[in-house]
């Protein structure tokens, strides 16, 4: 039979026990937070923002198939790195952050590719020439391309993605007074840019 326990020997085995039970449950607290968003949250945050995700790439872009590869790539690169977004509600952030990003990447490439090009591509005439409202939107675009990258990254971001500024602060990686400053900016130099093509 064996020798019955003292109490302060009791009382230490059941410390460790609760002891060993709070690590158990904070490495389980942990290992969730880990885990990051779902596949199938990413996919579905994916299906029902990929017009948005298009149209944004679409303002940074000028070309619908390059477009449509930034937002597949944008998918399988948060797909792969699915671990890195421990808040699931950032998980359409982090597709946006992913598709600025690829678009500047896709930007890049064209802008060296044009310099390494021995003679000037020829200008395609529009289909839609001849329509006002074409005209003025293609206006609209060449102004947008005009500007400094900056602020035509925080214009498409706050009124085509419809962003807050915190939000656009967040996705461009930048403080909230620049999201402002590069916003009030590239605002007065569309307007300037616009009052010119039309005169």
């Amino acid at each position: 039979m064996p020798a019955p326990r003292d109490s302060a020997e009791t009382d230490g085995s059941s410390k460790s026990e609760a002891v060993e039970t709070a690590e158990a449950a904070e490495t389980a607290e942990t290992a969730e937070v880990v885990a990051g968003t779902t596949v199938d949250h990413l996919t579905a945050t994916y299906q029902a923002h990929y017009r948005s995700l298009l149209g944004l790439a679409a303002l940074l872009l000028d070309d619908t198939a390059s477009c449509e590869d930034v937002v597949q790539e944008a998918f399988i690169r948060v797909h792969s790195a699915r671990n890195r977004v421990r808040d699931r509600e950032k998980t359409l952030a982090y597709l946006r952050q992913t598709v600025v990003n690829l678009s500047r990447s896709a930007l890049r490439r064209r802008i060296l590719g044009l310099k390494l090009l021995s003679k000037p591509m020829p200008d395609m005439a529009s289909a839609e020439e001849g329509a006002y409202d074409q005209l003025e939107r293609d206006d609209l675009i060449r102004a947008m391309r005009g500007l400094q990258r900056r602020q035509r990254e925080v214009l498409v971001l706050r009124y085509f993605a419809d962003m807050t500024e915190a939000q656009v602060a967040e996705t461009l990686g930048i403080s909230l007074g620049s999201v402002k400053a590069y916003g009030s900016r590239g605002i007065a130099a569309l307007r300037v840019a616009m009052e010119a093509a039309q005169s």
